[in-house]
């Protein structure tokens, strides 16, 4: 589930199928497995593994681990616990220490076996290319993989001890351990190359602790907004746990410690970061304002008077800390960090006195003081659009038919064209003389989705005898052209007064002119049933050659 990895091992292959090997089958089948990748990262919940510090101490271990620390990795869902038996089993006659102290030179010069195991916290190294606030299910990874630096904390009283606040005199020993590599690598483990330990103060361990309490809220919240079919529950116990005055110790604690007179005139020096507890403080207020307005909406009817006591707990809570802190705005962040992808929206407006759609205006983000970035009624401009720059999905589909529809008609308005010709070329040679030919007649005539042949050139089976009928001429002051529709093709058929398709109005023969070359099999097949109207062209077959 190191889909990161994958990834990056997938880039270096992507560059080698396109610009080396040119196999682009290649090259789409890696990029459809990085786009799952990707969503993987975003949507599945990986289970995070616990590292755990071994050290191994006295002469009875190998060389390569005698009186040294290792760093190792759990597998997923192992317990401290378990991971020691399996340790253990390794090493039958060890003893196991009880102390994560350091030990003392008796232990590391004795002949026995002494293990030690504990667990270790990583210490989050963060990529330089997140340069920006990104979501948790992304910097999660980076939590527990590609990590170097590990620490365990370890509390430390001084001076006095005060029964009332436990929290002022409450020193932190933390213990920083380098590794060799990073982990994960080859192996789940390795070894320890540097070891420093600092003390951490009881303020700056109250400062710490408010930081994680605020991004533990944040975290869970923007769970919330990117998956709403995440159980309530564990909200639930998180902000019962700090706005319930019955259940928290929280920040009334630090404010017995830390906001005395008392302690200001001790520590003059910790005036900087007495203020940076207090802006912590006002800033958990927006947090839980966020948590229990998500928990009011996916909260159960049988939880509501739960909820209802919550949010009268946060009420006063709320009184409290802006009276004394100061109150504190949404954060911006929170707004971007609810979902990944742009929250874009495209309008389509129609004008009520025109039919035409105008312009589609897609709108991303507002600034933040909510006013629009174009003038207008409510922030959008309407600009007419011409034909060709509709952006509309169905218009476009409407053009592409229309497009089809016009290819499909210069196709038959070719074969009927050509058909044209040879019906002229065979009238011709029959040597029929023409008379008059001045007057012309433009006739309209609309060919439909399908167009038919003109009337003109239609063949009407008669029983026993086919004959060729031509429609009469008609004249110009009697042409009546049918009401044009939009969106079809206009086709021209020339007339004459005296002549219609190369044939005399007084001449009639009583023998039906020779029908054209067949240009396919398709073309005619329903006339094709008698040998004697083959065309004189056409060869007929020798036994039954006739003259034309």
């Amino acid at each position: 589930q190191m889909w990161e990895e994958a990834i990056a091992l997938g880039k270096e292959l992507a560059e080698q199928y396109e610009n080396e090997m040119f196999d682009y089958e290649q090259l789409s089948e890696l990029l459809r497995k990085q786009a799952q990748f990707y969503e993987n990262i975003v949507k599945v919940i990986r289970p995070k593994p616990d590292y755990f510090a071994v050290g191994y101490y006295g002469q009875g271990f190998p060389t390569f681990i005698r009186n040294k620390v290792f760093i190792y990795r759990g597998k997923e869902y192992e317990r401290r616990e378990d991971f020691e038996a399996r340790l253990l089993t390794q090493f039958p006659n060890a003893e196991k220490m009880k102390t994560t102290s350091p030990p003392g030179d008796d232990i590391k010069t004795s002949s026995g076996q002494y293990i030690q195991c504990f667990t270790v916290k990583p210490k989050l190294d963060l990529p330089s290319k997140f340069h920006r606030p990104v979501s948790e299910q992304i910097v999660s990874f980076y939590r527990v993989n590609e990590v170097q630096r590990f620490e365990y904390s370890r509390p430390v009283r001084k001076g006095e001890k005060n029964p009332d606040n436990e929290f002022a005199n409450m020193w932190i020993e933390r213990t920083i351990y380098v590794t060799a590599y990073k982990l994960p690598g080859i192996l789940r483990w390795f070894e320890v190359k540097s070891v420093f330990m600092v003390e951490i103060s009881p303020l700056e361990n109250a400062i710490e602790t408010m930081q994680l309490t605020n991004d533990k809220i944040n975290n869970m919240v923007q769970q919330h907004l990117n998956d709403p079919n995440l159980p309530i529950n564990p909200l639930s116990m998180l902000l019962n746990g700090i706005v319930d005055p019955a259940v928290m110790g929280g920040f009334a604690n630090y404010e017995k410690a830390f906001f005395t007179e008392k302690y200001m005139h001790e520590h003059p020096e910790d005036h900087d970061k007495i203020e940076k507890l207090k802006d912590l403080i006002a800033w958990q207020i927006p947090f839980l304002a966020e948590g229990i307005r998500l928990h009011g909406e996916k909260v159960t009817e049988a939880l509501r008077p739960f909820h209802e006591r919550m949010e009268a707990c946060f009420r006063q809570l709320k009184d409290k800390v802006e009276k004394q802190y100061g109150v504190r705005a949404v954060l911006s962040s929170l707004e971007e960090r609810r979902g990944s992808r742009p929250r874009s929206m495209v309008r389509s407006f129609t004008m009520p006195s025109s039919s035409r759609p105008l312009s589609v205006a897609s709108v991303s983000s507002l600034s933040s003081d909510s006013t629009p970035s174009r003038p207008g009624s409510d922030g959008f401009v309407l600009e007419p659009l011409l034909p060709k720059k509709m952006h509309s999905r169905s218009q476009d589909k409407l053009d592409k038919d229309d497009l089809d529809k016009d290819k499909k008609e210069k196709k038959k308005e070719k074969r009927n064209s050509k058909h044209q010709e040879i019906f002229d070329k065979e009238f011709k040679s029959t040597d029929i003389s023409l008379q008059q030919a001045e007057a012309v007649i433009l006739s309209e005539t609309i060919s439909p989705l399908r167009p038919q042949r003109p009337k003109s050139q239609v063949l009407s089976a008669m029983s026993g005898e086919r004959r060729f009928s031509v429609s009469p001429a008609v004249p110009s002051s009697q042409l009546s052209p049918p009401p044009v529709t939009p969106r079809t093709k206009l086709a021209f058929s020339i007339h004459t007064n005296l002549e219609l398709n190369g044939m005399s109005s007084s001449e009639s023969p009583d023998v039906p002119p020779p029908l054209p070359l067949k240009g396919s099999t398709a073309d005619y097949g329903n006339l094709m049933e008698s040998q004697d109207l083959i065309s004189p062209t056409t060869s007929p077959p020798s036994h039954q050659r006739v003259s034309p």
